[in-house]
């Protein structure tokens, strides 16, 4: 498995992650895991929302390669 180093992260930060683990009951290590991955799994869900949003707003529009429809345009001049 790979490792991840995070440089710099102010001191307020990591004592609250260090409190979040202790309540959790998990290691400060494990937390961060944690938080990474639902963090990601979140944004990944969100971007699926909002991708299921626009296909269904651009539904029935013209669909194409942007070149060919710039080529049409231009040669119906």
């Amino acid at each position: 498995m790979a490792q991840l180093l995070v440089r710099e992260v102010p001191r307020d930060v990591v004592e609250a992650l260090k409190r979040r683990a202790a309540a959790n009951g998990r290691s400060a290590e494990a937390e961060h895991r944690l938080i990474l991955e639902a963090t990601l799994k979140a944004g990944r869900s969100a971007f699926r929302e909002r991708a299921a949003v626009l296909r269904e707003k651009t539904q029935g529009r013209i669909v194409g390669e942007s070149a060919d429809l710039i080529r049409l345009d231009r040669d119906s001049r």
